[in-house]
């Protein structure tokens, strides 16, 4: 049998290869729900808190594959404000701020509140930005950069932030994270006037989504921007 930190790892897998391919979330759960109930049993608040942003973060992957008008942006917010406060109570740097971005992403994607998410999601940067990996720092700026290009309409601070997150996710070299940031490049470059350069990454994003085996709605949806953008639309 493994480490705990393995299944951890094991399960965080699990729950990738669901987001971005399969839509079976069952292993990573059953894997999540094991170790919380491990991490409670041994007193292990470290692994108590890291379990119940993952817990979070699958909430969230399957609520963006469905109806966001239903989705359970309250019981996702209490995993991941629970892993947040133990957290902040370890004094945990790296894993504050991925708790800090999970909470941003509730109230950005699920409740449309900008105003809300934000002071998480400045809070997660500057501790990402010291202490994160990979991973967490690309998905910061990445939403970072979505709030100058959605909310306040700053489309040189997008393209910065988009930029960024991009180069990380490529340095990370996971197949499955490179097209989003690809595309989400693409969408900032076309937003800022860049419309060759735009399109050039939006169709490098469909390529690299078909060549990393995404879900067949990740790559449609991909393929659908990508035509009204030759045609002159540029909303995402």
């Amino acid at each position: 049998m493994g480490t705990t930190g393995e299944t951890l790892a094991a399960g965080n897998e699990a729950m990738l290869e669901a987001a971005f391919r399969t839509g079976d979330y069952d292993q990573a759960e059953r894997a999540f729900q094991e170790l919380l109930s491990q991490a409670r049993a041994d007193g292990d608040r470290a692994l108590e808190a890291a379990v119940l942003d993952r817990l979070g973060m699958l909430m969230h992957f399957q609520a963006l594959e469905g109806d966001l008008q239903q989705a359970d942006s309250e019981g996702e917010e209490a995993l991941f404000q629970q892993a947040l406060e133990i957290r902040r109570e370890l004094g945990d740097p790296a894993g504050t701020a991925e708790s800090l971005f999970g909470v941003g992403l509730v109230h950005q994607v699920l409740r449309q509140d900008w105003d809300a998410a934000m002071p998480y999601y400045w809070e997660a940067l500057d501790l990402a930005e010291r202490y994160g990996d990979l991973l967490l720092r690309s998905e910061v700026h990445r939403h970072v950069g979505f709030y100058y290009a959605m909310s306040d309409l700053q489309s040189d601070k997008a393209l910065d932030h988009l930029r960024i997150s991009h180069d990380l996710r490529a340095e990370l070299g996971d197949d499955r994270w490179i097209p989003g940031g690809t595309v989400a490049l693409g969408i900032a470059e076309l937003a800022d006037g860049l419309r060759e350069q735009g399109l050039a990454h939006v169709r490098q994003a469909v390529a690299e989504a078909h060549a990393a085996g995404l879900s067949q709605q990740r790559i449609e949806w991909m393929e659908q921007f990508l035509q009204k953008a030759e045609a002159g639309d540029v909303r995402p």
